[in-house]
């Protein structure tokens, strides 16, 4: 294929699969199978790696964004971001309401309802369809640049919808739009269960996690969170970079036509949205069957919502009513009640997770909270426990902490009495591992059963990471197949995975001879992994899917990996002393040691490459990336120079040797003027990389770097539960 041809499918394939992007993670509506997409998807990358001219930023390829940076810019908003003035009070709304009727006349006020979305709002720019800038709220006159951040979030299209697949409805020359993005709350309950069972503090809610997740300095940390988005208002628009007027019937006069536009353009809308019109009363009651409705439904939506939201329509009449320096005058926010609760608890039973973390639990007299009967709640630690005086019999009061997991917030003080209950004696933690009787040790706060791999309750858990999509992979096996094959004795221990035979599961519930053989197969298949992967799935302390990926590529082979010294473990990027401690530990642990060999003792075969080489023509010097590459991505620029010895950082300082400015360069570009550090633009680059002679070199690490982690390069694909296969 030459480079005409290539230029063409290129074109095709990315336009298809951006299509295929929306119906999946905006229309929620597939139209074909998730085998397919990765087929194009993969075509498009192996067409881009051969002709990497032609890669460009909006490139579906290209969702994770640039390396890691030393701290977020500020960013100036297109528009104000204001908050809503709230409240949970009826009568609260009824003055909202009334003020409007008195500024405006009762004829012009006609209102949008839409959801109060409990997540992070952020405004994304739009430059000629491409996403140009994201950044926070901040103080909602200025926040913090999270572009790249931003690009790993799959619902956000990298590039505007508009023409056949759209309503016809033109794209502006500059757009600037607001979103809420959020975690749904599978993945955020998902995400918790995780962190509690390696002993590390669960997140309070899910707009804590989105919030942080944006924030990161290493776009692959944001990519890891699977986040979701809603788009509601346009903060600014011009349609032609001059200011001119819309086209003819691209007119946007009411938040109904905004809410068309944003649709029209591929930005996920919230399908929940009403209008309420009519005489006052009528409005109003709309307004309250609205938000009973919601508040009916709250907890049967995938992701949480914390009151509604009512906007004046008429975008003309906004203006006249104006804002305040804090609150538009248009526009009102709702507020659902709290969920909380008074109840008994009842007993204090210490769980084993994962990692040997004990969380003790508390056992609750079943009550309703928020339409769910709560009958268990986590109390994290003992420390916590102590902390605050939970004891067995205690009146406590009960929160969904970010309405989704339980949690005890307090004791409540029997009233005085005859019948005043006495309380139980302080708690305390086990001495023996409530699963296998081992004695506990103690980490910090944490309680932890040390017997990692011959622990029933441990092993149950290390069997599902292992087996999960990010380690393993392996279809079929979750968390009730996992149990079962630990309390039948059928698993032991990991490499025990590797020899079950179809017939010794056809017996068991569940089970029949095609399940049994599928099963086996996708263990089969499973064993022959990525080294990422499997030391992801091995469940090394501190080891998550970026650094699991950066140990790969930095070390190439697993032995170089179990024996690197805990100095050595430190020259990769991110791990400190304590992570190359754990690390380190972790693979001289003689029982670990044993239980791996095993694994790769015939059932395991790694996919393993080459390791960075040390040296190279550009060792010692230190680049810095400032702008948009038209060429390459940001990511593969940095492998490149780091293949060749370099060294790549997110500022700008004396120690600086070359700073590579594409399109739009930041401050990063003045501070290098000003420090005198060679600049280069993206042909002076390209240049430089041919004169060391071994840009071929580069181009083959960049590639076997890739893959470990395709959810992490690409848009995640949702893969069904076990319950719906």
């Amino acid at each position: 294929m030459d480079r005409e041809q290539a230029a063409k499918r290129i074109a095709e394939l990315r336009e298809e699969i951006r299509h295929h992007d929306y119906l999946y993670y905006v229309q929620d509506a597939p139209a074909i199978s998730d085998a397919k997409y990765d087929r194009l998807f993969k075509e498009l990358e192996r067409l881009e790696e051969e002709f990497p001219d032609l890669l460009s930023p909006d490139s579906p390829t290209q969702r994770v964004g640039g390396e890691p940076i030393d701290s977020l810019p500020s960013v100036e908003h297109a528009a104000p971001m204001l908050s809503l003035d709230s409240d949970q009070d009826e009568a609260a709304l009824r003055r909202f309401d009334e003020r409007l009727r008195k500024a405006l006349g009762g004829d012009r006020v006609r209102y949008v309802l839409e959801p109060k979305l409990d997540g992070a709002s952020v405004e994304f720019v739009y430059r000629e369809g491409q996403l140009a800038t994201a950044a926070t709220r901040g103080n909602g006159r200025v926040g913090e640049g999270i572009t790249e951040n931003v690009r790993t979030i799959p619902a956000v299209p990298l590039r505007l919808r508009a023409g056949r697949r759209g309503d016809g409805r033109p794209v502006p020359a500059m757009l600037s739009v607001r979103g809420e993005v959020i975690m749904r709350i599978e993945d955020f309950e998902r995400l918790n269960q995780r962190l509690i069972e390696e002993g590390r503090e669960p997140f309070a809610n899910p707009r804590n996690v989105a919030a942080g997740a944006l924030r990161q300095l290493d776009p692959r940390q944001a990519a890891a969170k699977p986040l979701d988005v809603f788009f509601y208002d346009v903060l600014a628009l011009d349609w032609d970079g001059e200011g001119g007027d819309p086209p003819a019937g691209a007119e946007i006069e009411t938040q109904q036509d905004v809410l068309a536009g944003l649709a029209a353009w591929g930005l996920k809308t919230s399908p929940l949205t009403r209008v309420a019109e009519g005489a006052a009363a009528g409005q109003i009651e709309q307004i309250l069957d609205y938000h009973r409705d919601l508040l009916e439904r709250r907890d049967d939506l995938p992701y949480e919502i914390d009151g509604v939201v009512i906007k004046l329509d008429d975008l003309a009449a906004r203006e006249e009513v104006g804002a305040t320096s804090r609150h538009p005058r248009w526009a009102f926010a709702f507020k659902f009640p709290p969920r909380r609760q008074v109840t008994r608890l009842l007993k204090i039973v210490p769980s084993v997770g994962r990692t040997g973390v004990v969380t003790p639990v508390a056992m609750l007299r079943p009550v309703e909270l928020g339409g769910v009967t709560v009958s268990r709640a986590t109390l994290h630690n003992r420390e916590e426990v102590a902390r605050k005086d939970v004891r067995e019999g205690d009146t406590v009061r009960v929160q969904r902490a970010g309405d989704v997991i339980p949690q005890v917030i307090e004791v409540i003080e029997e009233p005085p009495g005859e019948d005043r209950r006495v309380r139980g004696p302080a708690w305390r933690m086990p001495r023996d591992c409530p699963s296998c009787r081992t004695e506990l040790i103690e980490r910090g706060p944490f309680t932890v059963c040390p017997n990692s791999f011959e622990c029933p309750a441990q092993l149950v858990g290390r069997i599902v990471h292992f087996a999960s999509r990010e380690a393993l992979d392996v279809e079929g096996l979750g968390e009730k197949t996992a149990k079962l094959f630990v309390d039948e004795g059928l698993v032991k221990t990991l490499p025990d995975l590797f020899d079950l035979r179809p017939e010794q599961l056809t017996p068991l519930e569940g089970f029949a001879e095609k399940s049994a053989g599928d099963l086996v197969a996708s263990l089969e298949k499973a064993s022959n992994v990525e080294l990422a992967r499997f030391l992801y799935g091995l469940g090394v302390p501190e080891v998550g899917l970026a650094t699991a990926r950066d140990l790969a590529a930095h070390f190439g082979t697993f032995e170089a990996i179990r024996t690197a010294s805990e100095e050595a473990l430190q020259e990769v990027k991110g791990v400190g002393p304590r992570m190359a401690e754990q690390i380190a530990a972790f693979f001289t642990e003689p029982h670990n040691a044993e239980v791996i060999d095993k694994l790769l003792d015939g059932r395991i075969t790694l996919i393993e490459g080459e390791p960075r080489r040390a040296g190279g023509p550009l060792e010692g010097k230190t680049f810095v990336f400032t702008g948009g590459l038209a060429g390459l991505s940001r990511p593969e620029a940095k492998e490149r120079v780091e293949a060749l010895g370099a060294r790549v950082t997110g500022s700008v300082s004396k120690n600086t040797d070359y700073v590579v400015a594409g399109e739009d360069p930041g401050s990063k570009l003045d501070k290098a003027r000003e420090l005198g550090v060679t600049v280069l633009d993206e042909d002076g680059f390209a240049e430089l990389l041919r004169k060391v002679g071994t840009d071929q070199d580069a181009r083959r690490r960049l590639v076997a770097s890739r893959g470990a982690f395709p959810e992490l390069d690409a848009p995640r694909r949702r893969r069904p539960s076990d319950e719906e296969r």
